[in-house]
């Protein structure tokens, strides 16, 4: 028995089963049609294989279908009493259709794509347009940056060090607004997430630890870049999408970050080695409206086993992209080690990791913050900002707005504006000092049932 050979035929045989109906009588028709004559062994695998549940179909591409047939003892049979069957006509066409979707899921009107023609009509592309859009990521990381689909944009943090905001051109930005409108939007994240969800804030996220003993911070590294193009491929696969429309979705949704741009931000310092591994390798970019979502769905299994070690150790449990905040009694702060050490390892689990030089242990004698809201007892402003900003009113009241800066040079009245619709909306009674400065400087303010909202 020559394993070449079996290999071959294993993978002719399995793009049969897999280009049409998985019914057993049509398995077995197009087995007949395959293979060069009829054999027992055919019936019964179309036996066995019509039997299988669907969610077992769907964990199977045409290449793990035929490592499969190569180890299974009655097609091995094959090979026993005759020479192996022989193909004698390939049907290379998948059978395209939707996949089911996990219990939960299944109810979602997901847009239908059973094939990347599918898939580009939707997005009224050509299919020449989609594969152009959808190289795999080596091309993506060599191809020139004239002609990459993004801009690659380092941009210095507060904080100090690097961020890289990996920006998509107009028309791919277009394109993935529709695919996060159009199905991403309709798919439910766990209860936890704050961030990028509609009816949820950084307020809410917030208003979760609220009046605790204490408050613990942790933080992930680069959260985007850490969300690996395998991960979107298996959230789009999970969702319904046969593998190559899921692949040619993950293609639209991840980019590989070109050489010149590493070498430029090594330059700067602004890379470690890990990191600039994790930018080189496909990931969700930062700055593509399908990145949130889709990095939402991809940390739900870490928000599932968080909000279980929180409820373990009788705490709390909220998330903002890479802002994970547990709270609970006095009890937490003695057990804060112990989170620390099992939230890094479900994290680093999970494909995250932990900046631990950014964990906080807040108890409720010093300023407990979270996303840069004070929770002690209300939401609120931190107090020096709180007085900042009220200096400000009323300066401008007092020697007018052009004697007042705005940070980051924008307009003066646009960013009183901003700040105190953001103070009342954490804390309104006592923001309204501030909304009453704003109105005397008859700068139009945000209703207060809109602010709060």
């Amino acid at each position: 028995m020559n394993a070449g050979s079996v290999h071959f035929a294993a993978l002719g045989i399995a793009r049969t089963l897999l280009a049409g109906s998985r019914e057993q009588h049509a398995l077995h028709a197009r087995l007949v049609e395959c293979v060069d004559a009829p054999a027992e062994w055919m019936h019964g695998l179309a036996e066995r294989l019509g039997q299988w549940p669907a969610h077992r179909w769907q964990q199977h591409s045409i290449g793990s279908l035929a490592a499969w047939l190569a180890h299974d003892a009655h097609f091995l049979q094959a090979w026993e009493v005759m020479r192996g069957p022989r193909i004698r006509r390939y049907i290379l066409r998948p059978w395209a259709q939707m996949h089911p979707r996990p219990l939960g899921l299944d109810g979602l009107l997901l847009p239908p794509w059973p094939a990347p023609g599918d898939l580009a009509a939707w997005l009224q592309l050509t299919p020449q347009a989609l594969w152009r859009l959808s190289l795999p990521e080596g091309w993506q990381r060599r191809r020139p940056l004239h002609e990459q689909h993004y801009r690659f944009i380092p941009s210095p943090k507060r904080s100090g060090g690097w961020r890289l905001l990996e920006a998509p051109e107009p028309h791919l930005k277009a394109l993935q607004r529709r695919v996060l409108d159009g199905a991403l939007a309709q798919v439910p994240v766990h209860q936890a997430v704050h961030g990028y969800v509609p009816g949820r804030s950084v307020v809410t996220h917030a208003q979760q630890h609220v009046g605790r003993a204490v408050v613990v911070r942790f933080d992930l590294q680069d959260f985007f870049a850490s969300v690996t193009a395998s991960r979107v491929h298996a959230t789009w696969r999970t969702l319904g999408y046969p593998a190559p429309v899921a692949r040619v979705l993950t293609a639209l949704c991840t980019v590989a970050t070109p050489e010149p741009v590493l070498e430029r931000l090594r330059g700067l310092g602004a890379l470690t080695w890990r990191q600039a591994q994790r930018l080189r390798d496909a990931h969700l970019p930062q700055g593509a409206p399908t990145s949130p979502a889709l990095a939402n769905l991809c940390a739900f299994s870490l928000d599932l086993r968080l909000a279980g070690l929180a409820e373990a150790f009788g705490a709390g449990y909220s998330r903002y992209a890479d802002d994970l905040v547990f709270s609970g009694d006095a009890s937490l702060a003695r057990q804060a080690a112990r989170l620390q050490l099992q939230v890094a390892r479900a994290a680093l689990d999970e494909g995250f990791a932990l900046q631990h030089r950014k964990t906080q242990v807040l108890r409720a004698g010093r300023r407990q913050q979270v996303c840069g809201i004070v929770v002690n007892r209300h939401t609120n402003l931190p107090r020096a900002e709180f007085d900042r900003l009220k200096a400000m009113l009323h300066r401008a009241l007092t020697r007018g707005l052009d004697h007042v800066d705005a940070p980051g040079g924008g307009e003066v009245s646009e960013y009183l504006r901003g700040r105190v619709a953001w103070a009342m909306q954490l804390n309104p009674a006592k923001a309204s000092v501030l909304r009453e400065l704003l109105q005397r400087l008859d700068v139009p303010a945000v209703p207060q049932e809109r602010a709060s909202s």
